[in-house]
């Protein structure tokens, strides 16, 4: 690795959020989605929470070791990084590439997610089962996923697209263009929902 790759990985590392602040957001939002208890009394009721839903969801458990593999990598820490992904792939079928930086408070539903590339996803994001976010052939330029996006069961978000602020991407859709604020958008190539 030159002098310039080593500068761009560790700026990219860095920008990773703390576990300290990671993982509550994280435990919040899945929380409040699944219909439980999503407001913590305390430090030591936040970690029985985190650990309680890494117990009864594959997906949640898999997301926290994408956040142990980031923070991890970010420190500079030798083999854990690696342990950690392919443990992630092995209880829920979650792959989330180095590059992807993911802020805190982003709910995965359930397994089968693929997110690679420069992808960066907001907070408030949900991202359904059998998604993939991921890279156009010889560009490493991924999504930028906003604030509060739901993205359907099912669909694809390919190259360094910009999906806007709580729009919609419907189950099973194919995004290869930006996404306004606010859209429903659904198909493949996915447009703008109709309304009728």
């Amino acid at each position: 690795m030159n002098a310039e790759q080593k500068v761009f990985w560790r700026a990219l590392r860095a920008r990773h959020p703390r576990l300290r602040d990671a993982l509550p957001a994280d435990a919040r939002m899945t929380a409040h989605y699944r219909g439980e208890r999503h407001e913590f009394r305390s430090r030591v009721d936040t970690t029985v929470q985190i650990v309680r839903l890494c117990w009864v969801s594959d997906a949640f458990f898999a997301h926290t070791l994408y956040r142990v593999k980031a923070r991890r990598q970010a420190l500079g820490v030798p083999l854990l990084p690696r342990i950690a992904h392919k443990l992630a792939m092995a209880t829920a079928q979650v792959s989330i590439g180095d590059p992807v930086v993911i802020q805190p408070g982003v709910y995965i539903v359930h397994g089968q997610v693929v997110l690679d590339g420069l992808v960066e996803i907001e907070s408030g994001v949900v991202i359904s089962p059998f998604v993939t976010i991921g890279l156009r052939a010889g560009d490493v330029r991924g999504a930028t996923i906003e604030r509060d996006v739901n993205i359907g069961t099912g669909a694809k978000v390919i190259g360094g697209v910009r999906i806007g602020a709580g729009a919609t991407v419907g189950a099973n859709a194919v995004v290869v263009s930006d996404v306004p604020p606010g859209a429903t958008v659904v198909g493949a190539p996915a447009s703008p929902a109709s309304s009728a």
